[in-house]
């Protein structure tokens, strides 16, 4: 039996009262973001404290997010990170990452977070190119759909065995069943989709937060 529960309405508002733990700093970042025309690429209150509980769970040091937008979910993992933790955060918007800037710096945590502004494929390719391969705990994909599978190997590559990839849009509002959309998003995310189901250097699942997230457990 199939079983994914729709929560909205008065169960949201139970969710909320029960699960979600908020900071007047993370509003005030959600808020702000809410106010762009790019806010839907913000990730939900519910998700970030979600990655920041795994981060946590599997004792995450160093971590890599590739999309960093407005930097809500840098704020979340770089909370869950040890004191002498690190970040790598990847993105092309000096304009919005100057954003989450602010907000790292007040939460006194942008001392963990190390910010590129560059293609992100370029910006992994010199991790590894630093020796970092199989050193790191964690990653977050959540970047230019078309090139999910190659930020997907990199960040594979970067993790050392037990390390995480997370993975947001995996179900892309539904366009993932729709057969008359044939973007180069849609067709992207489908291929990673149906490639990880058979990759057997992970262990998978998939989050019902947000826009649906893939977490993958590196082998």
């Amino acid at each position: 039996m199939k079983s994914w529960p729709t929560i909205n309405g008065d169960l949201a508002d139970y969710v909320d009262k029960n699960w979600l733990r908020d900071s007047p700093l993370k509003r005030r970042l959600r808020e702000e973001t809410a106010k762009l025309p790019q806010a839907g690429m913000q990730v939900s209150a519910h998700q970030g404290q979600q990655m920041a509980q795994l981060a946590k769970a599997i004792g995450a040091r160093q971590a890599v997010e590739v999309g960093t937008f407005t930097g809500y979910s840098a704020l979340c993992v770089a909370e869950a990170l040890p004191a002498d933790g690190k970040l790598w955060c990847c993105d092309v918007s000096e304009e919005w990452t100057s954003i989450g800037r602010r907000y790292w710096k007040e939460a006194g945590l942008d001392h963990k977070i190390e910010l590129t502004v560059a293609p992100a494929l370029q910006t992994l390719d010199g991790l590894l190119a630093k020796g970092l391969a199989g050193r790191l705990d964690m990653a977050f994909i959540d970047a230019n759909k078309n090139d999910y599978d190659a930020y997907y190997e990199r960040c594979l590559t970067l993790l050392r065995p037990g390390g995480l990839i997370l993975i947001d849009n995996v179900l892309w509002g539904g366009s993932v069943v729709d057969r008359d959309d044939k973007t180069s998003d849609t067709k992207a995310i489908r291929a990673l989709n149906a490639k990880l189901v058979r990759d057997e250097r992970v262990d998978l699942t998939l989050f019902a937060v947000g826009d649906g997230m893939t977490a993958a457990l590196k082998r």
